[in-house]
């Protein structure tokens, strides 16, 4: 696999019954492609915590993932209120969810915390007011 493979997404933020979608097409793409179990479990545990933040945070958004020979590359962008403070909001139980989403079980505020600990590398880039750009990387080399 010498070239790129790219998967686009939109994460409807209007509707929480589809969220979760990309990253179970992800996982299904992640497969066909023959990459290793630990791989396709990492990429999405990290892409559907993402899109649960998009939905929950930021009206939704759009997520590509990229297929590399050598890593995989997941790109979360928004346009929703920003994150006003990324330090805090990468601390494990940290969250902004309001209560009714809170009642369905969603935000314990271990979103950004998992996505971290399920990727090598993550790059959050937030304006308040403007939105946000998350980078994730999965590297495939040992």
């Amino acid at each position: 696999m010498s070239d790129v493979l790219t998967f686009r997404f939109d994460v409807d933020g209007e509707n929480f019954t589809s969220a979760g979608q990309a990253s179970v097409q992800i996982k299904k793409n992640l497969r066909q492609l023959g990459l290793p179990p630990e791989i396709i479990r990492r990429v999405s545990i990290a892409m559907y915590e993402g899109e649960i933040n998009m939905v929950i945070h930021a009206g939704g958004g759009n997520a590509e993932v990229r297929v590399a020979e050598d890593f995989i590359e997941i790109e979360l962008v928004d346009h929703g209120p920003g994150i006003a403070d990324i330090e805090q909001a990468m601390q494990a139980g940290f969250s902004t969810a309001p209560d009714n989403i809170r009642s369905l079980g969603f935000g314990a505020g271990m979103g950004l915390p998992n996505m971290k600990r399920y990727t090598d590398s993550m790059d959050i880039q937030s304006k308040v007011g403007d939105g946000t750009r998350i980078v994730m990387r999965v590297d495939l080399t040992a």
